[in-house]
């Protein structure tokens, strides 16, 4: 049995590990930090959370919950330590961001068949059955190596990070306790404006100088994260019907929706920090301490962390990748994760968990394995390896990646709510009945 190899510390490159280690693999894991840094991480740990402490809604019948659920199913050491650390957030899933990072990287610490190896990689060798899953903060070095490999320029697009607010810095006499339509109780902190407040605020806000970008011509956006700023300037109310919508939410002393309001999100289980939903953005730390002041309850606001910007770097999978999640030129070299084209963290999971898997599996020179159609990590997988474009970007999982559910299904649910329980329920009973064909280990494991 071959060694196998995998490259980055993050969601996909733990997962990955994990499920090769599991499937009785011997896993070198390579991780650069703190031997070489990024602009966006601060500690050593693995899987340590850079963006929002969000991993996303869990509600039943929706597909993010479909996609955390094949995970928890197949045994992920991710989903494990976010159930493990999870925080209050309504119907979303969110972790303690530090006691989460903490609880990977023991987890991976211990187990006998995993090496981690706190180095940066910067060649590949082509002999070595490799995972390659260092996420959008690629190094410079290896994404030069990447490009040699797959002979094709690498794309990209930026990213930026949410600020961070001291839980008693908040005014609670001016912010209130709540969570839209009554999903959470009182989970978030909400400051809510009138129409004067939040036309100050918008009039801030476009006038506030961003840093300048560096490295690269053009801006390519990732629409699902893009910055407050970029969105403010597409009209005077697309914050209202965006991060900022008031929809769901009643002040206590009014009994009303205001006309806007800013959500915020527990970070840790202390509940002293507390995150600004929605609002990543690009703006100087100067900018930000005076344009964010002026929100209803955070005028005397203490930043733990302000918004910034970082470089995200994906390959272009469809000329690349198999649904194996194997390059096509080389069938020992794997990729997982955000560089792959999928975006958000559980995404990045299910890629790595498929991985590991299939490098385990290729260890051993047995068959690799697809995810059945039906299933959210199929899905992903079948857009990254195959979706016909001209301008790939990443996704999210969405009912629109799915395969149809039968035609006998859309005719008797109408109701689209309806038909996706029904649907997210078929493709669970699928994905335990292929769990139990090609992974019986992991399968029994959960059952």
């Amino acid at each position: 049995m071959k060694n196998v190899n995998v490259i980055g510390g993050g969601f996909a490159g733990v997962e990955a590990a994990w499920q090769a280690a599991e499937s009785g693999a011997h896993v070198r894991l390579f991780e650069m930090r703190p031997v070489q840094t990024t602009p966006a991480h601060r500690t050593e740990k693995l899987a340590e959370i850079v963006c929002s402490n969000s991993l996303k809604t869990d509600e039943v019948g929706t597909a993010p919950y479909l996609l955390k659920e094949e995970l928890r199913r197949g045994g992920s050491i991710v989903m494990e330590a976010a159930e493990a650390t999870k925080v209050p957030a309504g119907a979303a899933l969110a972790v303690d961001r530090g006691k989460f990072a903490e609880y990977v990287t023991k987890k991976i610490e211990n187990h006998p068949n995993i090496e981690l190896i706190r180095e940066e990689i910067k060649t590949i060798a082509p002999e070595e059955i490799t995972i390659i899953a260092t996420g959008p903060l690629t190094s410079d070095a290896l994404t030069l190596e990447i490009m040699k490999l797959t002979g094709d320029d690498q794309l990209y697009f930026y990213d930026a990070i949410a600020p961070i607010v001291a839980a008693d810095s908040i005014d609670m006499s001016i912010a209130f306790k709540a969570a839209r339509y009554g999903k959470g109780g009182d989970d978030y902190i909400n400051c809510p404006f009138n129409p004067e407040q939040y036309a100050a605020f918008y009039a801030a806000l476009i006038e506030a100088k961003s840093v300048p970008l560096k490295r690269f011509e053009d801006t390519k956006w990732f629409e699902s994260c893009l910055p407050i700023e970029e969105l403010a300037r597409r009209g005077v109310d697309t914050l209202r019907f965006g991060c900022m919508k008031p929809k769901g939410l009643y002040e206590p002393q009014t009994e009303r929706e205001p006309y806007a309001a800013v959500q915020l999100r527990q970070e840790n289980l202390m509940a002293d920090a507390y995150s600004l939903v929605g609002f990543q953005n690009h703006l100087r730390y100067a900018e930000q301490a005076t344009v964010l002041r002026l929100v209803p309850g955070l005028e005397n606001a203490e930043f733990l962390q302000y918004g910034q910007i970082h470089r995200n770097t994906f390959i272009n999978s469809p000329k690349v990748l198999n649904q194996t999640l194997q390059t096509l030129k080389n069938p020992n070299l794997f990729f997982a994760g955000q560089i792959t084209g999928v975006e958000g963290y559980v995404e990045s999971v299910g890629t790595g968990w498929l991985a590991g898997l299939n490098a385990a599996r290729l260890s051993r020179n047995e068959d690799l394995i697809d995810a059945p159609p039906t299933s959210a990590i199929g899905a992903l997988c079948r857009y990254v390896s195959n979706v016909e474009t001209k301008n790939f970007q990443p996704v999210n999982i969405t009912f629109g990646l799915l395969a149809e559910p039968p035609l006998e299904i859309r005719k008797k649910y109408r109701n689209k709510r309806e038909r996706h329980t029904v649907q997210v329920e078929l493709a669970l009973t699928d994905w335990n009945e292929w769990l139990d064909q090609t992974e019986p280990k992991i399968f029994a494991s959960i059952a």
